[in-house]
Parts: structure tokens; sequence; C-alpha cells
């Protein structure tokens, strides 16, 4: 694992993009580290629409919004000083996309946290860096969170949960 990449696993959310403006904030003016923001797709639940069009459309919506957040966040991160070559996207498409044909490399579904992992060690990222969800104690012992996940299943390597 090598210390200087730096995986950070974001969603679109607000704590997403306090991770990203706190690796920003510490890391942005080191000449030698390499970040990669990592976004593991999941499409909307087709249950919910009334056809495949509806879902194709909703399912476009969403990777439209995904993608206009990585370019914020890669803004973010520049503006802090990361230079542009340091910084990489990871887009992993599901394999149930409906909207893109699978790769060997397509997220099966089963956990975003199994699926972070993946990345970091075939990546050799040396720390991930996640933003946490903010659900209460009651609903993280119910439903689980990504973050939890990712602490417990990690054998190497540094985690930062940003809250």
């Amino acid at each position: 694992m090598d210390r200087k990449k730096i995986l950070i696993a974001v969603d679109s959310s607000e704590n997403s993009k306090r991770a990203v403006s706190y690796v920003g904030d510490l890391l942005g003016d080191t000449p030698d580290i390499l970040i990669t923001l990592l976004y593991i797709e999941r499409p909307p639940d087709r249950d919910t629409y009334a056809d495949d069009t509806a879902w194709k459309a909703a399912a476009h919506a969403k990777e439209k919004n995904i993608q206009i957040f990585l370019d914020e966040a890669r803004g973010m991160l520049e503006h802090k000083g990361v230079a542009e070559e340091r910084i990489a996207e990871k887009y992993v498409v599901s394999c149930k996309s409906g909207i893109h044909e699978p790769s060997e490399d397509c997220s099966v579904g089963i956990s975003i946290a199994e699926e972070i992992l993946r990345v970091q060690k075939e990546g050799g990222f040396g720390t991930i860096v996640i933003g946490r969800r903010g659900v209460s104690r009651t609903e993280e012992f119910l439903y689980g969170s990504v973050s939890t996940s990712v602490m417990h299943k990690a054998r190497v390597g540094t985690i930062w949960v940003v809250e």
C-alpha cells in the first residue's frame, strides 16, 4: 500500500463534500500525493418506476448529478492547492446499470464498502477517506453504514472518517 495514494469515496452528499474539503485543507500543498475520487454506481430501484424508459431517465439524471459533483470536488481540491495532474476519478459502474455496458470491473451491488475496499486493494491506496452519513446509533445498528463497514472490514491502510 502506498501511503501517498489517497482514495476518497464519494456519493454526492454534503458529508462527501466535507471529506473532499478536509483532504484539500490537510494535503492541498503536498506535492507528491495522488488523490482518486471514487464513486460506486447504484442505479435507482426499478420497482419505483412505471417502465424502463422512466427508470433509464432517472439513471441518466443520477449519473449527470454525480458527474457534476465529481467536477465540483475536483475543482475544490484544485482550489486548495492540489495539482490537476494529481487528481483522478474512478467511476465504477453497476453491473445492473441499464445505461452502461457491464465490464469486468463493474459493481455487482453486494456492498458499497466491499467495493471501496476492492478498489483500495487493487489500486494500492494507503488511505481511504469517507464521509460519515450522519445517522443515529440506532439507525446505524439497524441498517448499517458504509463508513462503519469499511472500518470493520479494512485489513490494511488508514481510514479517515470525516463527519
